[in-house]
């Protein structure tokens, strides 16, 4: 059975501070063995792992957008993600908003609010 641990991910708000959410899951993901990859615009170096500007810099193109960041970026992220075919976002507790939900339904874009993907997955 194909499984979310199945595709590629993109956790949009990683962070180099080891308190912050977006650290948190990124580094959580990769212990558990999720292919996943990190974007902010800082870019650099987390957890041995490339950290991408944007998410047209990621190559190969993720199937799954997780965003970690204030709304109004995710409501920016939602025109990238149609751009670049993504078809999947999960908005993290208070990085969702009823615009970026009504842009990605626009696009079809497969949407999951009001809960934690770590919680979900059963990572935490």
């Amino acid at each position: 059975m194909y499984s979310l641990k199945d595709k590629r991910i993109v956790v949009v708000g990683v962070s180099q501070q080891t308190d912050k959410w977006g650290y948190r899951i990124f580094r959580d993901l990769l212990n558990a063995g999720y292919s996943v990859e990190g974007v902010n615009p800082t870019n650099g170096e987390i957890l041995g792992k490339t950290i991408y500007r944007n998410l047209k810099a990621v190559s190969p193109v993720p199937e799954m957008v997780i965003t970690v960041v204030p709304h109004q970026i995710t409501e920016r992220l939602i025109e990238e993600c149609n751009e670049l075919g993504i078809k999947e976002i999960w908005m993290q507790p208070g990085s969702e908003s009823e615009l970026a939900v009504e842009k990605a339904q626009s696009y079809a874009i497969k949407t999951t609010i009001n809960t934690c993907f770590m919680v979900r997955q059963g990572l935490w």
